[in-house]
């Protein structure tokens, strides 16, 4: 079964919104990520009972998949030694997770700073991309809280399309994917180690079959490993690497 294609740019309706109803959506928006993503990393429930099946348990990592609408929501969970979450959080984005995705990313910038913890973020890939990505791009908020216990949360999800072609009108030659559900929660541990969950829901639309993006889904979840050594490659744990 395929998903459905794309609407051509004229059938898009785009929204001029101003900033300011533009940050109270998109903080009312990323709100409900958040608590998603807190839900998804509340290891005091019992296997099965929050919706989550597990998939796979190897060297440390928990891979979960959890039926929403068509297309699933991944999660993988994974203990950090040696990493704090400050060091963690540095490479914990839109643009470092994309970077990881597909080494065919050709754009990746902040349009638009909503607040000090609040962006939209612009994710554009090349002719040369794994079909997930091929000449896809996305328009994404990305938001970044700390929480009361000092778990650090960044959630992240596209923008309706509407909005987002006010923001950016989409080129022809381009696909504007949905990042459904998207994020991170670093829990801090003792010894400096932190636990972290990441979540991905994607619909990357065009004409691809459901299973062909849930496998693919499954395999976006382990970019963990890629952004440890990311980590483990700064000088600092207070900035993120010059070649970042």
């Amino acid at each position: 079964m395929s998903t459905p294609s794309s609407p051509s740019p004229s059938c898009i309706t785009s929204w001029s919104i101003s900033e300011d109803s533009l940050r109270r959506y998109v903080s009312h928006a990323s709100e409900s990520c958040i608590q998603e993503l807190l839900s998804a990393s509340d290891s005091s429930r019992e296997i099965g009972d929050d919706g989550w099946k597990v998939l796979a348990f190897e060297n440390g990592v928990e891979i979960s998949k959890r039926r929403s609408g068509p297309l699933q929501a991944v999660r993988s969970r994974w203990l950090l030694q040696s990493v704090s979450p400050q060091q963690f959080i540095t490479v914990a984005n839109a643009i470092d997770a994309a970077k990881q995705w597909d080494s065919d990313l050709v754009e990746a910038k902040y349009i638009k700073e909503l607040g000090e913890n609040l962006s939209i973020v612009h994710l554009k890939f090349g002719d040369a991309s794994k079909p997930l990505f091929k000449k896809r791009e996305f328009i994404v908020y990305e938001r970044r809280e700390t929480m009361d216990d000092g778990t650090l949360v960044v959630a992240v999800a596209s923008l309706p399309k509407e909005i987002a072609a006010g923001l950016l009108p989409k080129k022809s030659n381009s696909i504007r994917g949905l990042l459904l559900q998207s994020g991170w929660v670093v829990e801090k541990l003792q010894d400096d180690s932190c636990i972290v969950t990441y979540v991905v829901q994607l619909d990357p639309a065009g004409w691809l079959p459901r299973f062909f993006v849930n496998r693919h889904n499954t395999k976006l979840v382990m970019i963990i490993e890629n952004l440890k050594k990311l980590v483990q490659g700064c000088p600092t744990s207070e900035a993120i690497c010059e070649d970042n």
